[in-house]
């Protein structure tokens, strides 16, 4: 007999075949057969809510036994209306993507339609995140940080989903360089029985995908809420006090190192000076950085990085050279630096920001 792990809260029964009678709790219904990573992540975010935690769970394609046995029915059916609890997405009229579904909250995500997952997520996402935060962590969001959290999670998760289950290309052209085939909906696809397998329990397989999938989505609402934003907040604080590091709001500085560069240039938009940082001060345990600002996030060209005559040299040779105490290194490339204290790091800084390569 089944029993989900204690973190995944219900009682989860599949039934297939004919309907049986209506009862109490309630029913969620998706189709049988091949098991896909949309269903089964949108049946594991339905769970998480008060009034589906109980729910059990009725797999079929008969469309009158589906609408006859449950009360909500996601990937099977032909219908999305959320009025009515339904949430499929193959029709061929079916065109929503999540700006679509949630212009209240994003322009962008314009281009992908969404799969049962994405209207899912669309609909009951917020509560489903904060459902998740409240048992693991025991925390509950903002309402700002819980909108920031629901875009970011669509955007490192979800999407992925909605894409892969609607087959949109990666890029244009006929075939692609290189093939990952470690993804979750391909690692979900292979707990599906092989053509060589038989006697196979295809109930119990949808069980283990479904505490697969899930545990990744828990795993990354934990990761966006409890770290991400957290870092996103350090990096609003270090821009919005720019200035008062240096007149020209080019240097920031986080006292305490986090994962920076997608933050910054997301913030940089919102505060309407998008170029205007070039080096960033930071914390690294027994010793400060300054890292030149690339000029995309994953880009090895930066917007300013340290100056030409100091890169490739170490300690004294380098300390004698920018006439700066405490230095340790310049990398050859001049996208970061290393000094002792944070005086020697911020006096980098400030010299590099002055610096032009006529000098």
């Amino acid at each position: 007999m089944f029993r989900l792990l204690p973190r995944f809260p219900g009682k989860l029964s599949i039934m297939t075949g004919v309907t049986p009678p209506k009862r109490s709790p309630l029913w969620i219904g998706t189709h049988s057969g091949t098991f896909h990573c949309d269903e089964l992540v949108a049946c594991f975010m339905l769970k998480q809510l008060d009034e589906y935690k109980n729910a059990e769970i009725f797999r079929s394609r008969d469309n009158k036994a589906l609408k006859e046995k449950c009360d909500i029915i996601v990937d099977v059916g032909g219908v999305y209306d959320h009025a009515k609890k339904l949430y499929d997405h193959h029709q061929i009229t079916f065109k929503e993507t999540f700006s679509s579904v949630r212009p209240d909250v994003s322009e962008d995500y314009n281009v992908v339609r969404l799969s049962s997952a994405g209207l899912v997520y669309c609909h009951y996402g917020e509560r489903v995140i904060q459902s998740i935060l409240q048992r693991e962590k025991g925390i509950k969001l903002s309402p700002e940080n819980l909108q920031t959290a629901f875009i970011q999670i669509y955007r490192n998760f979800i999407n992925e989903l909605d894409a892969i289950d609607n087959g949109v290309p990666m890029f244009e052209g006929v075939e692609p360089i290189y093939k990952i085939s470690t993804h979750l909906s391909a690692r979900i696809a292979k707990l599906n029985p092989s053509w060589q397998e038989t006697g196979v329990d295809i109930e119990d397989r949808f069980r283990q995908a479904m505490d697969t999938a899930g545990r990744e989505f828990v795993d990354n609402v934990v990761e966006v809420s409890c770290s991400w934003i957290p870092a996103r907040d350090h990096v609003r604080e270090a821009l919005k006090n720019a200035k008062n590091v240096h007149p020209t709001g080019e240097i920031l500085v986080l006292k305490n190192f986090c994962p920076w560069k997608s933050h910054l240039f997301d913030l940089e938009k919102e505060y309407k000076v998008e170029g205007v940082p070039k080096l960033v001060v930071f914390n690294s345990g027994n010793s400060w950085r300054v890292a030149g600002v690339p000029v995309t996030p994953g880009s090895y060209l930066g917007r300013k990085f340290l100056p030409t005559p100091w890169r490739g040299l170490m300690d004294d040779e380098l300390c004698d050279k920018a006439s700066i105490k405490d230095l340790e290194f310049i990398h050859h490339t001049g996208f970061i630096g290393g000094a002792k204290t944070e005086e020697a790091a911020m006096l980098l800084a400030k010299k590099s920001t002055e610096w032009t390569e006529e000098q």
